[in-house]
Order: C-alpha cells, then structure tokens, then sequence
C-alpha cells in the first residue's frame, strides 16, 4: 500500500475516508466492473423472463395465429436464460467478493499504518482500545457491507427500471407512467427518513463503540473483580451498557421498519393499480392490450417493486455504511501525527543526552492545560545511568515519554549527541533505544516471536545468548518447545518474573545505545528481583541509561540522581552528595529505610 494522505483539514467528516474508499474503488476497478458485467448476465432471467413468459402466454391465447414450434423456441429460450445463472452467479461472487475483501484489508491497513504515525495523545488515548477495535472490525466490515449493496442493489434496480420501460414502450406505452411514479416515490420515502436514519446510526455506532471498549475493559478487570468480590457491580455496569445499547439499537430497527414498510404498501398499491387497469382494458379489449401484456406488465412491475423494495430496505444499510466511513475517517483524518517525513535520519548513536530547559503542559480542551514538567535541564554523557525519582505526579513518566518522542517538549528541547530530537526522524533513532516498561508488555505468540519482535532473520546462536544474559535461558528450556513454546495472551503461561526477563531479553538482542527502565522490577517477588536486577545490569553496561525508580532500592549503582518534584528538578547530583544534602532525596531515602551503601 502507498502511505497515507497527509492531514486533511476544514472537510466535512469522514471526507478522507470517503475520498480513501474511492481510491480502493479504483485500484479495485477491474474486478468491480467484470462483477457488474457477470451481474447483469446472471441477473437477466429477472429482465428477459417477463418478456419471455408474455410471449408464451399469447402464443397460448391465440393458437391461430401462431405455431407450436414458436412455444417450444420460447421455452429454449427461457431455459437458457435461467441455466446461464449457475456460471455466472459463481463468477460475480468471486469477483465482488474479491474486491470487497481486499478494500476491507486495504482499509485495515491503512488505519493500522495511521495508527502506527499516530502521537501518544492520539487516537490512541482519544478512543481506548475497544473503540479502535470496533473501528478496525465492524466499521470496517460494514463498509464492505456497503460496497456489495453499491454494486448489486443499486445496479439491479437501475437495470431493472431501464428494461421495464423500454419493454413497456415497446408492448404497452400508455402504462409508462406506472413505472415512472416509483422513481420519484422512492425518493420522497428515502429524503424524508435520511436525516433520521443518519441520526439514529450514529447514536448507535457509539453505543457499540462504547459497549466494545467496556467489554475490553471488563475481560482485562476479571481478576481483580473477581479478587474482590465485585461481581455483582461489575454485571450492574455490565446491565446498563448492555441496555443502553439495546434501547439505540432498538430506535434503530423500528425506524427501518417503518420505512421498509412504508415502502412496500406505497409501491404494492401502484403494483396493483396498474394491474387492475391492464386487466380491465385486455378484458374489454382497449388499447390493443393482450393477456400476454397483462402478464409483462405484472411481471416487470413485480420485479421493479420488489427492486426498489429492497433497494429501500438497502437504504438503511447505506446510512449505516456511511456512518461507519465517518467512524473510519475519525482515524485517517486525526492530525495527531508523528511528522517524520524530511528529517535527518540516524546511522550511529553515541548516546549523550541533555534536556534544555524542558517543560511540558498536557492540553486541555477549553482550558490552559496541565504542566507535568517545567524548566528541567539536565545532561546524561555516553555509558551513564541516570535515575529519575520523586513523589508520585512529579512528572518522571512524562519525562521517560519527551525522551523516547512520544511527546514534543511544550517548551525548550531535547538534545542527542548534540542534535535536536524535533530534527531527526524519530524511527531511526529508536533503532538504537530499547524500553523497559514496568508493565512488561508480551504479545499471543512464541518465546522467540516475543524477544525478536520487529527484528529481521536473527540467529539461533543470538537468541539464545540474549536470553541467557536476561537469566532467561533456564527457564525457556525447560518449556514444552523451548523457545518455540507459545506464551498465551499477555504471557498468562508466564510468571512476572519470567515476562520481564523476555522483556530484558528483547533489549540485550537490540544492543541498544540507549536504554530506558521504568521500574523493571516492581512488584516482583525477592527471588524474582534478584534474577531480573542481575540480568538489568549486564543490559545496562556500556549503555546511556534512564532509571525511573519508584523503589530506591533499584538504583543503588545509578552513577548520578534527578530528583523531580512538581515538575521541576529540585535535586541532582550522586547518590552521596544527595545523601549529603538533607533534601528530598534523603528523606525518601530515609523513608525507605536503605543502607548508605
């Protein structure tokens, strides 16, 4: 796939993705034109079948005038034009089919990439991980849902009218106006209900998205539900969401049936009005109207009403489509992009970093926003290990995110190796950083696939050496397949130690310049600790490393201590001269009750 259309500003909603899925349409093209072909050959029993049964019903009222042979000739007709739908209803699904599955998986791919670019205060914090998901899923599954009403409902219709009236202009010209009173009908029903029915799918695509996103969260929540007792809350929660979509969903279902119903009494009634008239005239023999007319008559209107019929219970579907373009759209349009595009790209890092003046403020809408940092300037030299400590809300987690570029510093910059962060592309950058994150983040896959995430072919040999030094060797080998064993989702077949010694295991195998902890061993049990800060510090060495340290007792070896506090830095310097100084750091050190050394 090419990359994605750059930001797209002052359109209506959706409009990119609209304009995304007409690019998909014609990079589609050849497929959707032959289904549209096939579909016309193998929907033409419906056209030709009327005019067909016409000419046997008159050959049948008036033997005199026609020959025996003429029936069986129509008759050959018919049956071939019936047989002929087998080979190409086959070939219109494969290629409708075709086209449909792969705008799905081009739309899918698209919104993966956008939100690949996407900063950390995107979507990704915007919406939560079950809106996306309904957005990657059902959204786009609706919009394939579109595409196939879009080439076969409308086409069928517009075919259908075509053929009625020219075979009525030819047979019976006077009955014109029957068939040209649906038109403007089923634009009356479809203009009056449009607004509604936009209204009404909106309101329920958010009940869904909201409903997927507590259902994400309630699966991730079941053990701590269920470790305290809160089952009963949490089916109450469960309950109201479960009914707050119901009641949308059922708006929902009785407008389309209002409107599917109003379509079919309004259109059946010019159905039979324009039967009872050819019957009444081919009974006293007006206007040269013949039994077979009577016949060709009912059997286009009864295929042009039972078209529009459909196509007004399609409309519904369309509303919904569109809506679903709209959600789609929320993504491709988000301008919360990680520019990367023209900027100096990394060959080598040697990893000395400085922090000048540095100050970040979360923005709110309608409101100054929330400054988490302010004024910070601090320097890291190649192979140093700095640890970040402080209270909680002292902004340590929001300094890890401006040093990885999650986030743009709000004022002053970051400097590495002497280069602005905000200048250099920020992927090859990352090639040479490895993260460490408190919540060890392990995916549904094998050992192997785990540690050598996003990497190219690598050795055997390589892997198990990385996974040694993460004290991870043992036990891998003694898993069912080793290193090919799966983990489960979220390594639910690991213990927390064992998940955070792939983690470790996945930054040696990157030999990273730079490297970020953010307590690597929280909640860990002694032994655990104690595997995990043996293998932390053969990843550390010869490495420019960041410590976010939570507990104190992690950064005994730090070579130099930020302190942070309200977002300032109040204290930095050695472990002794911080000691020495009675400050901050002293007194959680004291509070933590550690030895000096």
């Amino acid at each position: 796939m090419s990359s994605l259309p750059g930001p797209v500003e002052h359109r209506p909603p959706g409009d990119q993705a609209l304009r995304t899925l007409l690019r998909l349409y014609r990079e589609e093209r050849r497929r959707l034109v032959l289904a549209l072909v096939f579909f016309v050959i193998k929907h033409s029993p419906v056209w030709v079948g009327p005019l067909l049964t016409a000419n046997i019903i008159d050959i049948i009222a008036d033997p005199e005038h026609h020959r025996l042979a003429e029936l069986g000739t129509q008759g050959l007709w018919l049956a071939l034009v019936l047989v002929q739908n087998l080979p190409t209803h086959y070939l219109y699904i494969a290629h409708i089919s075709g086209a449909t599955r792969g705008i799905e998986m081009r739309l899918r791919q698209l919104l993966g990439e956008k939100l690949q670019r996407l900063t950390l205060l995107g979507a990704h914090h915007r919406y939560g991980t079950g809106v996306l998901q309904s957005k990657l899923l059902r959204d786009v599954e609706v919009v394939g849902q579109l595409t196939m009403n879009l080439f076969q409902n409308i086409p069928a219709t517009v075919l259908t009218l075509l053929i009625a009236l020219a075979a009525t202009a030819i047979r019976a010209p006077a009955f014109l106006g029957f068939f040209l009173l649906t038109v403007p009908l089923a634009g009356v029903l479809g203009r009056q209900l449009r607004h509604t029915l936009e209204e009404r799918n909106r309101d329920f695509r958010h009940e869904v998205e909201g409903l997927s996103g507590h259902l994400v969260e309630m699966i991730r929540l079941l053990p701590v539900t269920r470790a305290h007792g809160a089952e009963a809350a949490e089916l109450g929660r469960l309950d109201r969401v479960l009914r707050s979509t119901y009641g949308a969903g059922l708006k929902l279902d009785r407008l389309n049936a209002l409107f599917g119903s109003a379509a079919w009494v309004s259109f059946h009634l010019v159905h039979a009005s324009c039967l009872l008239v050819a019957g009444w005239l081919a009974y006293r023999h007006r206007w040269s109207i013949t039994v077979g007319d009577v016949v060709l008559l009912a059997g286009y209107f009864s295929s042009l009403t039972s078209g529009v019929l459909e196509l007004a219970n399609v409309v519904p579907q369309i509303s919904k489509g569109f809506e679903s373009l709209r959600s789609i759209g929320e993504i491709l349009e988000s301008t919360d992009v990680e520019d990367n595009e023209g900027k100096r790209a990394l060959d080598a890092v040697s990893g000395h970093l400085a922090f000048e003046a540095v100050g970040y403020v979360y923005p709110e809408p309608g409101g100054p926003g929330t400054r988490a940092l302010d004024g910070v300037s601090l320097t890291v030299r190649p192979g140093e290990t700095l640890a970040v400590v402080g209270p909680s809300g002292a902004g340590k987690s929001t300094l890890l995110n401006l040093l990885i570029g999650f986030l743009r510093p709000t004022t002053g910059r970051i400097l590495l190796d002497g280069q602005d962060l905000a200048e250099i592309d920020l992927r090859s950058y990352r090639r040479f950083l490895s993260v460490v994150p408190q919540e060890t983040l392990i995916f549904d896959g094998t050992v192997a696939d785990n540690v050598l995430h996003g990497l190219g072919d690598v050795s055997r040999e390589r892997l198990r050496q990385a996974l040694a030094d993460a004290n991870a060797l043992e036990f891998v080998e003694r898993l069912p397949q080793g290193v090919e064993t799966p983990v489960g989702e979220g390594g639910a077949r690991l213990s927390g130690g064992q998940r955070q010694r792939l983690a470790i295991a996945r930054a040696l195998i990157r030999d990273p310049r730079v490297l970020i902890l953010d307590e690597a061993t929280a909640a860990l049990d002694s032994e655990s600790e104690a595997l995990v800060q043996e293998a932390l510090g053969r990843l550390m060495r010869g490495r420019t490393t960041v410590v976010v340290a939570h507990r104190l007792s992690t950064i005994r070896h730090a070579t130099r201590i930020a302190v942070l506090s309200a977002g300032r830095l109040v204290e930095h310097g050695t472990p002794a001269e911080l000691l020495g100084q009675s400050g901050l750091y002293a007194r959680l050190h004291a509070l933590a009750q550690l030895p000096s050394a």
